[in-house]
């Protein structure tokens, strides 16, 4: 462990990208997806701790954007003390000519991630301790699969899907061309998993608020706990309508930019739930801000894919709800996290517990 007293300072921000193959491919209102790029980053110091974390920009032709992003963001970190709190304020500037959403916020949200990493490292405690939790499991529900496939295969997926890990909570994939369809992959997974596993549907963003009011109507006695974005995500309009018209809780925020635009959604009342993305909520920093805001609102808060960091800021999250996990990762850490009784285990090691398998990454290394 480092000399706390003397302070980390960034020597160096390296960035790799990625394209892992899927376990399982996914289908979804808004694309296929078989396989899933990655970008690594390492925040190296002068006292020998690397900090990490990776981002999941979604498309490949996205990856080298932000990549290009980090690394100019990074290089300002040099020789600069590792001060997530500090980094943040100081992009602050930045994102108001740059933007405060896509690939700026993104950028930010991935160094941020690294550094509260290194931080936590250098002061010999899981980041989860760091931040004043525990490291007690975390709920969560499997969403590695149940995409949009043909409904006679939903029910033996959910079956292997709820084998995993021990799950009692699943997420399907909503949105296929004939709306009865849907309805019968809903009963279909129910009736093969029964009552007692919480079942949750995503669209996807991919109606329109004629037709999602229409389909999610006919969702709403199928005992489903929400409905994940029907419409585009900054339809707060929209989904304020159906919010208040469904007795389905509606669930917004895998798409908030910073918690400023969760406080929004939240305000307009869009929603009944929120789960936001680490990377476009702001990283741990970002996710922090949202935490109190759903606090003082009283809203449950999920978390959007990055399950390893996501699980130990849901331990400090006041009123946490689910952690997604999928284990698309995978392929390149060298220590993936366990999931035992439908629940993520947070190792009890220094920092986030992000360690790359380094023949892996050499492996699925991407030109970009």
């Amino acid at each position: 462990m480092a000399d706390a007293d003397a302070g980390l300072v960034v020597r160096d921000v390296a960035v790799r990208a990625v394209v892992v193959p899927l376990r399982r491919p996914l289908a979804t209102k808004v694309g296929d997806f078989s396989q899933w790029p990655l970008l690594l980053i390492d925040v190296t110091t002068e006292q020998g701790i690397t900090g990490c974390g990776y981002l999941a920009p979604y498309l490949t032709r996205a990856t080298a954007g932000l990549r290009t992003v980090l690394s100019d963001l990074g290089a300002g970190l040099r020789g600069q003390p590792v001060s997530p709190a500090a980094a943040y304020a100081g992009a602050r500037g930045w994102l108001g000519l740059a933007g405060y959403q896509g690939l700026a916020l993104a950028a930010v949200a991935g160094l941020d991630i690294a550094l509260w990493d290194a931080l936590a490292q250098a002061a010999g405690l899981p980041l989860a301790v760091l931040l004043g939790g525990t490291l007690a499991p975390v709920p969560a529900y499997n969403s590695n699969g149940l995409g949009l496939i043909p409904p006679d295969r939903v029910a033996d997926e959910a079956l292997e899907l709820l084998g995993e890990g021990g799950f009692t909570a699943l997420k399907i994939r909503v949105g296929r061309d004939r709306a009865a369809d849907d309805i019968v992959a809903v009963r279909r997974v129910r009736e093969a998993v029964g009552d007692q596993v919480t079942l949750v549907a995503d669209y996807n963003q991919g109606l329109g608020l004629g037709e999602a009011a229409e389909r999610c109507r006919a969702l709403d006695g199928e005992g489903l706990t929400w409905i994940e974005e029907p419409l585009r995500y900054d339809d707060l309009d929209g989904h304020a309508k159906l919010a208040a018209d469904l007795a389905t809780p509606v669930m917004l925020g895998e798409n908030f930019y910073g918690p400023r635009a969760m406080y929004d959604a939240i305000r307009s009342r869009a929603c009944d739930l929120v789960m936001p993305d680490l990377m476009r909520i702001g990283g741990v920093t970002g996710w922090l801000q949202a935490a109190a805001i759903a606090d003082m609102t009283g809203l449950p808060m999920s978390s959007h894919l990055y399950p390893e960091v996501s699980g130990h800021l849901l331990r400090v999250t006041p009123t946490r709800h689910w952690l997604e996990w999928q284990d698309w990762a995978h392929p390149v850490l060298a220590r993936p996290f366990d999931v035992r009784a439908g629940e993520l285990c947070l190792p009890e090691v220094p920092g986030n517990g992000l360690e790359w398998d380094e023949s892996a990454v050499a492996h699925y290394q991407a030109d970009l």
